[in-house]
């Protein structure tokens, strides 16, 4: 909750100080979102591989993660308007999403009974929500109260962070709730992972979808220029879908442990899909709201739910490898989505680039029900 206290409070005002303030295109915007979502392949998987060696590391690797987005505020600080500062802080503050986000689902995942891992994935999402929702209001009170400083807004956002790493150090337990040999085996590879034809079809149709799905980034850019938003609110945006997440995260994850795992995860893409048809049509303050909800059950129905799905699928000694091998799938295929929508919006605008979004949603949604295994608890 407070590392997305930190988080949420850049995550607010970067896309207008990017596009706005530093002057990128939607095309070099799409690109660096995506690049800094989706490349960090290779740390996903290389935190989630160091993480089962020695019978867990997950605190260790986590806490690493979350330091090194911690710094990577004070890179923002420090950048000024350089746009290669301002590229090496967002890396920074990637990799450490990547390093850390494997290591801290399978703590989870190997902290809950089978039968729990929706609701217990609905109360992590829960909290990250709460510190979502509570940055866009820190960010916007720090812009109101020194007048459109953003460097006052990275500096707070560097103590949050700090905190966040503090309370993972002092109260998080160092080892995994599933006991380890005294000689642990080795993490199996990636490509040992995948050979399970149950999880090859969790990853395959988590990539598909990810490939259709637009960054959030974008979506409230188009929301922002529809309503003719002062600056200003900008960050006030991601409220509405935040608070929605919080109310829906863990009756989501209950939900999903009682009827199985697939129905929610795919009604949450087709939520999504709404939000893709509803904002090419001209918006008033009631439509705007509508889609902020759409995005909230998106993301209620499908982000700890896919964890919970994949988590009873992999072995206990390398949780933390295959979730990052879920996660890194799902993240390339982001990065081509955002860059894909991105140069589409550039070269025929905002409404055609949304109808063509809507449709590869669609036919991936489509594809994904085919896929995907039901995920029933044992």
């Amino acid at each position: 909750m407070v590392t997305d206290v930190s988080s949420e409070m850049v995550g607010a005002v970067l896309p207008l100080y990017l596009v706005l303030g530093l002057g990128l295109s939607p095309l070099q915007f799409g690109f660096l979102d995506g690049l800094f979502n989706g490349a960090t392949a290779l740390v996903r998987l290389l935190g989630g591989r160091l993480a089962d060696r020695g019978g867990g590391r997950h605190r260790t690797v986590a806490g690493a993660g979350y330091l090194l987005s911690a710094l990577s505020r004070l890179g923002l600080l420090l950048a000024g308007g350089s746009a290669g500062g301002i590229a090496a802080a967002l890396a920074a503050d990637r990799l450490g999403k990547g390093v850390r986000t494997a290591p801290r689902d399978a703590m989870i995942s190997l902290s809950a009974g089978p039968r729990d891992l929706g609701r217990a994935f609905g109360v992590h999402r829960a909290m990250d929500t709460t510190g979502a929702l509570l940055g866009p209001l820190v960010a916007f009170a720090v812009l109101w109260a020194t007048a459109d400083a953003y460097d006052a807004v990275f500096v707070v956002s560097f103590a949050a962070g700090l905190l966040g790493v503090l309370l993972l150090v002092l109260f998080v337990p160092g080892a995994a709730a599933a006991p380890a040999p005294v000689r642990a085996p080795r993490p199996p590879t990636a490509r040992r992972t995948l050979r399970d034809p149950v999880f090859r079809r969790i990853v395959t149709a988590a990539a598909l979808l990810g490939a259709a799905t637009v960054g959030d980034s974008f979506l409230y850019l188009l929301l922002q220029r529809q309503l003719d938003l002062s600056p200003m609110l900008f960050p006030l945006l991601p409220l509405g879908a935040a608070a929605c997440y919080l109310l829906l995260a863990v009756p989501a994850g209950r939900l999903a442990d009682r009827v199985g795992r697939r129905l929610p995860f795919l009604a949450g893409h087709g939520a999504l899909l709404a939000a893709y048809l509803l904002l090419p049509v001209p918006l008033g303050p009631a439509t705007a709201v509508l889609v902020l909800v759409l995005i909230g059950v998106f993301y209620a129905a499908t982000d700890g739910v896919l964890m919970a799905l994949a988590g009873p699928v992999l072995p206990a000694g390398g949780r933390a490898g295959g979730l990052a091998v879920l996660q890194t799938g799902q993240a390339l295929a982001r990065l081509l989505g955002a860059a894909g929508f991105g140069a589409a919006w550039t070269w025929w605008g905002a409404r055609p680039a949304l109808l063509a979004a809507a449709l590869a949603l669609a036919a991936a949604l489509a594809a994904a029900r085919r896929i995907l295994p039901e995920g029933k608890p044992s």
